[in-house]
């Protein structure tokens, strides 16, 4: 009989693909609530004008740069190793991340403020000015450690709070599909016309002062949604007892097969090298052009396509393995990718602007089909892989892993960014210069280095995804050895414990 019940007891195992967590979920609405509105908040800034922001109003010489970002790279790396060690050896009351998130979402979104203020602190000064190369590099600095701590303890935090691999993949897919309506992308779309009216001379309004109240205020909007999130959420999976030592955590990246494979295809995708699309849309025909909000109309079709993309998930991961997505979407990208790009190369296309405007509205449209899926696939892909650790291994370090996998590609990034510094200078890119004066030698040096070359640079990162071992019979097995695991675990220390009867 005793037999008889075990066999029971694994028959779910077959009947539900081995997910004995269907039918329970464990974040309630209000901390839904709260997941979507930090997931909106992490993307409701003003980032993607930030090269603007350095060469059309602080002005940093690009050599100068170049020794910058090396050195606060380098910085970045060598705090990594002693942060993620210190995170993943924190027992408290609030958890295992959670204080960090806490304590340092508010001393980095101030920093964030001060950072905007540039050129409020050094106005009208040369690219070579002291006292404001200075201030950039220890801005630089403060902003690396204090973000170490918040990013590191955030990739771990968002793997925690359900053991349910279903309710993640959940919350994964409504936060990406629904944020996009919260108006995440609402900042850089009223900076891109803001931007257009200044530059073109249509309003007589000095750039510093739109970048400093829209970069301050999403800062502040951040924040407070962020510190809303790690409040009311909770962490659920976990941790052993015991403190982990740091080392294993790197030796994961090699003992754990998913998680090389994906330190591999970072590594390798990580050699894509380019520059901002944005650079070139506005250098090349930002001139007399309301360019971002041109862009912004022409890419209007492709929002309800990305939107859709997301009901294509559910089917699709029924139908096709994780590897199969993961490596599908990646070719797909790229194919679209090299469709832009020779469209706008035959016959200098790329100079004429009603002509790229149609096909930039084209790729948005074909980009969007698989949005969804790489969105969703990619975050996911990540959780199972710190799940399969802990099969494994028995223990989770979740932040001293990210931070091993990280680490090759932020000293990949130093350099990168240093080279990219130095290359602007080589293709004749010149400082100071009214907007979409540049050489037409720069100007198309300019979209190769957006249009193809990440694309080219970065192809190998393809390869090690084809070897991903999780199938679903393999997938199944984990979740249900998990989930028993995790159960003893928690019995095991309440039996422990001296509680009164």
């Amino acid at each position: 009989m005793e037999e008889d019940r075990g066999q029971d007891a694994r028959a779910p195992r077959e009947r539900t693909d081995g997910n004995v967590f269907r039918s329970y979920n464990y974040v309630g609405t209000k901390e839904t609530a709260a997941y979507l509105f930090n997931d909106w908040s992490n993307s409701f800034n003003i980032n993607g004008y930030k090269n603007r922001f350095i060469w059309d109003v602080v002005g940093i010489d690009f050599g100068i740069s170049a020794i910058v970002n090396m050195f606060t790279g380098a910085w970045d790396v060598i705090n990594d190793v002693f942060i993620s060690a210190l995170v993943d050896n924190t027992r408290s009351r609030l958890g295992k991340f959670r204080p960090y998130l806490i304590l340092f979402q508010v001393p980095l979104s101030l920093i964030g403020v001060l950072y905007w203020l540039l050129p409020y602190f050094f106005p009208n000064t040369a690219v070579t000015y002291l006292p404001k190369l200075v201030f950039y590099f220890l801005s630089g600095v403060i902003t690396e450690t204090a973000g170490t701590f918040t990013d590191v303890a955030r990739s771990g935090y968002m793997s925690t709070i359900t053991p349910n691999p279903n309710e993640r993949v959940r919350l994964i897919t409504l936060a990406e599909l629904l944020t996009g309506y919260m108006g995440e992308d609402m900042p850089s779309f009223i900076l891109g016309i803001l931007y257009d009216f200044v530059t073109t001379g249509r309003w007589k309004v000095q750039l510093r002062s739109i970048y400093v109240s829209m970069g301050a205020g999403c800062a502040a909007v951040s924040c407070a949604f962020t510190l809303w999130f790690f409040t009311v959420s909770r962490e659920r999976v976990p941790q052993t007892i015991e403190r982990p030592d740091f080392r294993q955590g790197f030796l994961a990246i090699v003992r754990n097969y998913p998680v090389l494979l994906m330190a591999l295809s970072d590594f390798f995708g990580n050699f894509a090298f380019g520059m901002s699309e944005r650079d070139y849309w506005i250098d090349v025909h930002g001139a007399d052009t309301m360019i971002n909000s041109s862009l912004a109309v022409a890419g209007l079709v492709s929002g309800p396509v990305g939107s859709i993309s997301y009901a294509f998930v559910a089917p699709l991961r029924k139908r096709f393995s994780s590897k199969a997505l993961w490596v599908g979407a990646d070719i797909w990208g790229d194919m679209v990718c090299l469709a832009f790009f020779l469209a706008g190369i035959i016959n200098d296309n790329y100079r004429k602007l009603k002509p790229m405007l149609v096909v930039y509205g084209f790729r948005e449209i074909f980009a969007k089909l698989l949005f969804g899926v790489n969105k969703v696939i990619n975050a996911d892909l990540w959780n199972e892989a710190m799940d399969y650790c802990e099969w494994k291994s028995g223990y989770r370090m979740e932040a001293t892993t990210g931070v091993a996998k990280s680490l090759v590609l932020k000293l990949q990034n130093v350099v990168k960014n240093s080279v990219f510094q130095l290359m602007m200078k080589k293709i004749g890119y010149v400082q100071g210069l009214r907007i979409g004066t540049q050489s037409e030698k720069t100007k198309r040096w300019e979209f190769i280095l957006c249009a193809i070359m990440p694309t080219i640079t970065g192809a190998l990162g393809i390869v090690p995804k084809l070897f991903w071992p999780i199938d679903r019979k393999k997938r199944a097995q984990m979740y249900y050895e998990l989930s028993e695991r995790r159960n003893s675990m928690v019995s095991d220390y309440m039996g422990s414990l001296d509680l009164p009867r």
